[in-house]
């Protein structure tokens, strides 16, 4: 702490067991919660130790911000807070109800970061399908907000992060076939296939309408699919587990997280009878992660020979003699990169250029480069 003059904490941690940090902590200056952080200067003039309400803030456009990402990309939040009530998580509980921004808003943000070189736009929020649906307008939805952002000259790239499945229309699904800017990349967590088990998650789909998705995105060329599973959730039986591992192996997920089930305190998940003992967890865990080990690294080869569209990021975390960079499949700080070996002479960070794939690894491409993308 040398040097620092105040030490605040912030976040779900604080919103959550403020009144037990406080006596864990005494070095803290400031607990704040979700909802605070835009009130922090006055806080700490008010000399306030705890500062955890209900979270109502979501910024917008007239907030101070600082871009920590590199200068070409940037997250752009549209909604904050979550309505959805899934029975194994806590976020509506700390980040409070779905809390849409104006359209108006994210389209001024956007125009201001391409003026400043970003190119490449990751939209985010704790469920961005059901954006727009709090205001209760009948006009803000993420079809309509897209449709906007896609005519912002300048901006190249717009990706789809956590994506809600239940609301992801056909409108949307057509945008992203016809709309050039738009990624064909959706990431979306379905969490499982099982209706028992999704009922019991209170997921608000089915497998009939989880498949019926899945083919139309699997419709649109080039569509990367990255999404995340629960094995061992309260209920899971072996036939549906296993009707789970047919699924992936269906549909071929370029891009897989699981995650084993574990007890969140407060939520009905962990009050469920069923629990699934901790060694069943765990041996589903690496039976499913296989089956897509298996899946992401044909997916990877069959990329060899086919020519991409790359963003720039510059030189190799891993050697100063490749050019790093990431297609529209490869979301930064989650996915793979792309490396360039040779045509490289005048690329520069920020750049979009064309590539042609020349090798493949587990999770990484080599390209060589062939053009600059129009």
């Amino acid at each position: 702490r040398d040097g620092a003059q105040k030490l605040v904490v912030s976040g779900c941690l604080s919103q959550r067991y403020a009144d037990a940090l406080q006596e864990e902590m005494p070095e803290v200056d400031l607990f704040i919660g979700t909802g605070e952080y835009q009130r922090i200067h006055t806080l700490l003039e008010e000399e306030t130790r705890v500062a955890v309400g209900r979270p109502y803030y979501v910024a917008d456009h007239m907030a101070p911000r600082v871009l920590s990402t590199p200068g070409y990309t940037s997250y752009v939040r549209i909604a904050e807070g979550c309505s959805q009530r899934c029975t194994f998580c806590i976020i509506p509980r700390l980040r409070g109800k779905a809390r849409s921004r104006q359209i108006a808003s994210i389209v001024s943000e956007v125009r201001e970061m391409v003026a400043s070189g970003v190119v490449e736009f990751n939209l985010i929020a704790q469920d961005l399908t059901h954006y727009g649906d709090d205001l209760k307008d009948g006009e803000t939805t993420l079809a309509a907000l897209l449709r906007e952002l896609v005519k912002i000259e300048g901006a190249r790239w717009f990706r789809l992060m956590y994506c809600y499945p239940h609301n992801f229309t056909d409108e949307l699904v057509e945008l992203i076939r016809t709309e050039e800017k738009i990624c064909s990349y959706v990431d979306i967590p379905l969490q499982h296939i099982d209706d028992r088990l999704l009922a019991r998650m209170q997921r608000r789909t089915t497998e009939e309408i989880t498949r019926d998705l899945m083919a139309k995105l699997r419709s649109i060329p080039g569509m990367v699919l990255r999404t995340t599973f629960i094995v061992g959730h309260p209920g899971e039986t072996e036939e549906a587990f296993e009707k789970l591992v047919e699924f992936v192996k269906e549909v071929r997920f370029d891009r897989m997280g699981v995650f084993r089930y574990s007890q969140e305190e407060e939520t009905r998940s962990a009050r469920m009878e069923e629990q699934v003992p901790e060694e069943v967890k765990e041996e589903r865990y690496h039976r499913l992660m296989s089956v897509q080990n298996d899946i992401s690294r044909e997916r990877m080869q069959s990329m060899i020979g086919r020519e991409l569209d790359v963003l720039v990021e510059g030189l190799s975390e891993e050697t100063d003699l490749l050019i790093q960079s990431r297609h529209i499949g490869q979301a930064p700080d989650i996915d793979g990169v792309t490396y360039l070996n040779e045509g490289t002479d005048g690329v520069e960070k920020g750049d979009i250029c064309r590539v042609e794939v020349v090798d493949a690894g587990d999770y990484d491409l080599v390209a060589r480069v062939i053009g600059r993308a129009g």
